[in-house]
């Protein structure tokens, strides 16, 4: 809603919703129980966005539980409790804030009646659809080391199709992540300068695409990498698929906008 713009007309009887407290709301956000900035675009940080985000911390889940413990099971209670909470307040769909979260789509989309994101590497299938089936679609993930089989499967990705990985910081040496999400190697205050960490995921990119020369698509699939999405498109001359494609789309879908123009 734009300062000035009139009321929507259409809404003029309202009626409660489910057991829904909250009402104009967007999209739920789960987030790791990690204390560390996040830039604008990140979806941990909610100034950049245009729909109202609301969050919920899944408790006891951290990039260490999560991610480098290498169990994310042990993780699954808390991710369906966060879930049903941003339903029953209201939200209009699920969302995560870190593509590892992909292990959990199944299990919240059985959990809620909402429509559920849980990564942006839902958006693989898709990208492969839209390149040249001679091409590959390029998955640049926080740590490859990390990202198994049982993630890309859960959100409909097939082990033998047309997609290769790089980790941003296990491979192309992403040193300015680990000062965020490391927790073998960030410092007390987990930090980060924003152009180091953009020069450092430009050249990730072009390094991995010149790897594999028959790149057509990237997916990145980390939401801190979302913020340099533009920067790395003007580089390598890709369509990029990131977090931030995947929360508009998602928010679309379940707020559908009304259209005025002219004939």
């Amino acid at each position: 809603m734009f300062l000035g713009q009139n009321r929507d007309m259409g809404i003029n009887h309202i009626k409660t919703r489910k057991s829904h407290v909250c009402y104009g709301m967007g999209l739920g956000m789960i987030l790791l129980n990690d204390a560390y900035p996040g830039f604008p675009g990140d979806n941990r940080n909610a100034s950049a966005f245009s729909y109202p985000i609301q969050y919920e911390i899944a408790e006891g889940v951290t990039n260490k539980t999560l991610v480098y413990d290498k169990d994310p099971g042990k993780c699954r209670e808390a991710v369906i409790a966060a879930a049903k909470k941003l339903e029953r307040m209201g939200c209009r769909a699920i969302a995560a804030e870190c593509g590892y979260f992909a292990f959990f789509q199944k299990n919240v989309a059985a959990a809620v009646e909402i429509p559920v994101f849980m990564s942006s590497l839902m958006q693989v299938p898709l990208a492969q659809q839209v390149i040249s089936p001679r091409q590959k679609v390029g998955i640049i993930c926080a740590q490859k080391k990390f990202l198994e089989a049982e993630h890309l499967e859960n959100v409909g990705i097939r082990r033998d199709s047309n997609y290769v990985i790089g980790g941003a910081q296990d491979e192309y040496g992403c040193t300015e992540f680990d000062n965020l999400w490391n927790p073998e190697k960030r410092p007390t205050y987990p930090n980060a300068y924003y152009d180091k960490a953009e020069l450092q995921m430009i050249e990730a990119a072009k390094k991995f695409k010149e790897k594999h020369e028959d790149i057509g698509a990237i997916v990145l699939e980390c939401t801190g990498m979302q913020p340099f999405a533009r920067a790395i498109q003007r580089e390598v001359d890709l369509p990029i698929f990131s977090w931030g494609t995947l929360l508009d789309y998602a928010y679309s879908v379940v707020v559908h906008r009304d259209y005025y123009g002219n004939v």
